[in-house]
């Protein structure tokens, strides 16, 4: 008899490779990160992240039309299976400075196949163990400590330090790693370790330099208002004195919480109606796609079909950024990168059942990145469930009064980032016709900074005593790789122009005519909602049957304010991305950022998407990419205080000529059983056909 294979080689032998489409294991993070330091024996490595490299499009597209053909074997080439890894080098005498790297390993190779050691003038995404060395830092120093003795804190306050990203430096600060610390007050006399410290807003922002770990300035902002100077000390000693308690915790709130609300809950008896197979494989109705999690992007969807036909190659949030409008130093850099300057993972919230989802909830988790090169576990980074979003479509036949409804039943993949302050949530959103819905919400605290009792100005609202809201902008931008019926497309601008009265042609003045203008040169466009311009993802390849039209997508963005900050300042000149609505180019593999590989301590938008537009490329019957930007211009509301109702805004990507009908024609129609009447009210069936049986509303055959 032979020997048994030990258990280790038995698992290896049998275990199958992983996915192209699927995120780093624990395993591979541990094996990349050993490849790593053994290059750099003798000195010490600090990671900042370890995350799948995607391979080469090219190569994935070959893969994926063998798996979907159904001609995938063991022999079958797979695509490489890599590695990016982040990090800092230090000398092995500790005086070295460190250097920065960025390096690609293949895992299957078992070495390190790209190294780029990053010039000084550009900075790594901030680590979370900065922000702690931040905290430490400033409570350590003596010239902290001597500056703020020039306040008062009212008896049972603590102060409290909340780092942030420098902003855009100024040319004085040459190329230092700097962070900044925003500082408040703390009511402790509650006893609740949650108590609102927002409310009470100091005017010192230390400075620190997390290289020497030293205080390197101590600015401290104006706190005038209308007419007062843009610098200079106007506070009191007693500076919180103004100021007043803003709760938002359950049991701090002075008359508690509504004793009228019923529960609402949402019941699946015989569960969801989406499987997940392979660890990342969602199919849900007749949509199929793979979902990852990565700390730069969040949750990203990778080949996006409906009904077997390709629609997106891959859709994730590129980037976004936050100016503030407030013209006193420092707050002219103020302004957050919330994707590249920290990278999400940092901030991804770990999802609570029943509270961030509803229904059956699938969960996903995530691997961040401890320094020593180790995998964290994130639990419950993304969640999975359904939703209806009332009625998918309805017609009454007046006739014979017979109406016929169906519910709109969606499908969220949701993640939620905590930024300090301020939340965002973002869900893909699938829904039965085939369309894609990306939403945001933006909630939490707006971030406030004290001001002078009495007084108000024109950079923001006064939102609590004490306490300016400032007038900022949110703008993001989702990243769209399309594939619509294969990866040869074209971005067509639609409008609808009115037609002058003419006696042949528009003889009562009626008429208005649509123009479809080609793309055919990368570049950055804007929506026109005057003319209603849309813009239609087409593979003229692919006729429509009926129409005779390309097959095609339309991607509807809000036509939102662009960035305000003026041409040639450094908010300008650190988002690029921010100037258009849509920008289109072609397909470069790991051009993935709109902001630019480097956002944080950056002076200019570096290899973000005005640089790919910039390149003038073909894009007409090419593999393309739309970059989506949208936003919302943000002048707070005292409404908005302390925490804010959610501000949501979308990006709807819907079949345009893909199908020959409406593809939703084949969702049930059936009553909700939990739906119940309240007492005096009475209601007809929407779900009975003529003959007394029970309704189906058939399949359109698409």
């Amino acid at each position: 008899m032979a020997a048994a294979a030990p258990p280790a080689a038995a698992a290896a032998a049998a275990a199958p490779p992983p996915h192209p489409l699927s995120a780093l294991s624990a395993d591979e993070v541990r094996q990349a990160r050993d490849i790593i330091l053994k290059l750099h024996p003798g000195s010490v490595v600090d990671f900042r992240v370890i995350y799948v490299l995607e391979p080469p499009k090219a190569d994935v597209v070959r893969f994926l039309d063998a798996e979907h053909a159904g001609t995938l074997t063991p022999d079958t080439p797979r695509p490489p299976r890599l590695a990016q890894l982040k990090y800092d080098v230090i000398g092995g005498d500790g005086d070295t400075p460190s250097l920065y790297h960025e390096s690609v390993v293949d895992l299957v190779a078992g070495k390190r196949i790209v190294n780029q050691v990053i010039e000084s003038k550009y900075q790594a995404s901030l680590g979370i163990f900065e922000f702690d060395k931040v905290v430490k830092v400033v409570e350590e120093s003596p010239e902290f400590q001597e500056k703020f003795k020039s306040i008062n804190l009212p008896e049972g306050f603590e102060l409290v330090l909340e780092p942030w990203p420098y902003g855009g430096p100024d040319d004085t600060d040459g190329e230092s790693r700097l962070f900044q610390a925003l500082c408040f007050g703390r009511d402790t006399r509650n006893g609740n370790p949650d108590s609102n410290f927002y409310a009470y807003p100091l005017p010192f922002i230390p400075i620190v330099d997390i290289r020497t770990l030293k205080v390197v300035r101590i600015d401290q902002p104006a706190t005038g208002g209308h007419e007062d100077a843009l610098a200079g000390i106007t506070n009191k000693v007693d500076v919180l004195n103004h100021c007043s308690s803003a709760e938002y915790v359950p049991e701090l709130l002075p008359n508690g919480v509504r004793k009228d609300v019923k529960p609402l809950t949402v019941l699946q008896p015989e569960g969801p109606s989406f499987a997940i197979t392979d660890s990342n494989l969602v199919e849900w109705q007749k949509w199929r796609f793979r979902v990852t999690f990565n700390p730069r992007e969040g949750a990203v969807l990778h080949d996006v079909r409906y009904d077997g036909r390709s629609v997106l190659y891959r859709l994730s949030m590129s980037d976004m950024t936050v100016p503030y409008a407030d013209p006193r130093a420092p707050f002219h850099r103020k302004q957050a990168f919330d994707f590249g300057d920290g990278g999400l993972g940092n901030c991804v919230n770990n999802l609570t059942l029943g509270c961030d989802c509803l229904g059956v909830i699938k969960y996903f988790d995530g691997l961040l990145t401890n320094p020593d090169g180790s995998p964290e576990p994130s639990k419950n980074v993304i969640c999975l469930h359904e939703q209806d979003n009332g009625i998918n479509w309805k017609h009454t036949n007046w006739r014979t009064g017979r109406a016929v409804v169906t519910r709109r039943r969606e499908l969220v993949i949701q993640y939620i980032l905590t930024l300090a302050n301020y939340e965002y949530v973002f869900a893909f959103i699938l829904d039965q016709a085939a369309g894609i819905t990306l939403e945001a919400r933006a909630t939490g605290i707006v971030s406030v900074v004290n001001i002078d009792e009495g007084k108000t100005a024109p950079w923001g609202n006064v939102v609590n005593p004490g306490a300016i809201a400032q007038n900022h902008q949110h703008i993001f931008c989702l990243r769209i790789d399309p594939a619509i019926d294969g990866h040869q497309n074209t971005v067509v601008q639609e409008e609808s122009l009115p037609a002058a009265v003419d006696p042949k042609t528009n003889p009562n003045g009626n008429f208005y005519h649509v123009k479809s203008t080609v793309i055919k040169e990368s570049a950055g466009l804007d929506l026109d909602p005057f003319n209603n311009r849309v813009f239609k993802i087409q593979n003229k390849t692919k006729k429509n049957p009926i129409s005779g039209k390309p097959v095609g997508y339309k991607v509807s963005g809000p036509p939102s304010q662009l960035l305000l900050a003026a041409p040639g300042t450094i908010q300008s000149n650190r988002a690029h991305f921010a100037r258009h609505h849509l920008w289109v180019t072609k397909h470069q593999d790991d051009e993935l950022y709109a902001g630019g590989r480097w956002t944080l301590l950056s002076r200019n938008e570096v290899g973000g998407v005005r640089d790919a537009a910039d390149r003038k490329d073909n894009v007409e019957d090419e593999d393309i990419v739309l970059w989506s930007v949208f936003g919302l211009t943000h002048n707070p509301r005292v409404e908005d205080w302390p925490v804010m109702p959610v501000e949501m805004i979308q990006v709807h990507i819907t079949p345009s000529d893909f199908f020959t009908g409406n593809p939703a024609l084949d969702v049930p129609s059936s009553a909700d059983s939990g739906s119940k009447l309240t007492e005096g009210s009475s209601s007809a069936s929407c779900c009975t056909v003529a003959n007394g049986a029970s309704g189906t509303n058939g399949t359109n055959g698409h």
